[in-house]
């Protein structure tokens, strides 16, 4: 089996495209979508093993791929590792800025360290690789794409507040650098309730609440980690060629729903699944 992607075969051939966070969930399946594709793909994340899992993949799957460990947090670490990824391809042309974590818990008890920590991964990390990335090949070139991978945050995001904030910051941080960063094109895709390797590291208190979800979503589900790479590989793609400063939702409608109107229960909607190698959170397995 192979990807099954909604763009043309060959869409981003002779393309370099980095992938932070590749070495799992949406940053893993954006990887094989745009190595499927014909780009030469680059992962970046912490965990060296995990990157090279996914790079096996690629290649057995007959894409193109290598990978550089680096925490996105250190800015001389991301500067040295950009520099190489360019040395080595000469260039970078397309960036996934998708890695990022962080933990439940309610606003009065995050520490400053938790606080922090959270905005170093989601903000300060994802803003130094698409920097990196600009000064040191795409400026020059004065041609690149940026995705910045965010959430659903509007209207708040109770229980996980430092990273409702950080993806704001991003969001914000995407509008001003499509301004200021032309011709290269920045944007923004903000996944909804998508299941994805993520939900299994969840305590066990909230998993209860995370089987329930469908129940708030107009489309009767959530969604699957190939939908939202559709979505991140489109505005990558040359026919987004005018779309810039923009963020794209991928949530089935869930921030649209609201309390004083009640979703009636329905059939779910028929779901993309392109990714040939995605894997059933376990969560949702019973």
């Amino acid at each position: 089996m192979s990807y099954r992607s909604q763009l043309r075969a060959g869409s981003f051939t002779a393309k370099v495209a980095l992938v932070t966070g590749g070495g799992s969930g949406i940053g893993r399946c954006c990887a094989h979508e745009l190595a499927s594709l014909g780009a030469h793909v680059v992962l970046l994340g912490r965990d060296a093993a995990k990157l090279e899992r996914v790079s096996a993949e690629i290649r057995q799957d007959g894409g193109i791929v290598d990978a550089v460990a680096c925490d996105i947090r250190d800015e001389e670490a991301v500067r040295q590792s950009i520099a190489q990824i360019v040395e080595r391809h000469g260039r970078i042309d397309l960036l996934v800025n998708n890695a990022g974590g962080q933990f439940p818990a309610p606003l009065e008890h995050i520490s400053a360290k938790g606080w922090q920590a959270v905005l170093n991964t989601n903000l300060m990390g994802g803003f130094l690789v698409a920097r990196e990335c600009y000064t040191q090949s795409m400026k020059p070139r004065r041609t690149g794409a940026i995705v910045n991978i965010i959430a659903d945050m509007w209207n708040g995001m109770p229980g996980m507040g430092h990273s409702g904030a950080a993806r704001a910051g991003m969001l914000n941080f995407t509008e001003t650098a499509a301004a200021e960063w032309g011709p290269v094109r920045v944007n923004a895709v903000a996944p909804g309730w998508i299941a994805s390797s993520g939900m299994d590291t969840y305590p066990d208190a909230i998993k209860p609440m995370i089987r329930n979800l469908p129940k708030h979503v107009p489309l009767g589900r959530i969604g699957n980690e190939a939908e939202v790479s559709a979505a991140i590989t489109f505005l990558l793609s040359d026919g987004a060629a005018f779309i810039n400063g923009t963020c794209l939702r991928v949530d089935g409608g869930a921030p649209n729903a609201r309390r004083h109107y009640a979703l009636e229960p329905t059939e779910p909607s028929p779901a993309f699944d392109g990714f040939h190698r995605a894997v059933t959170p376990d969560i949702f397995k019973n």
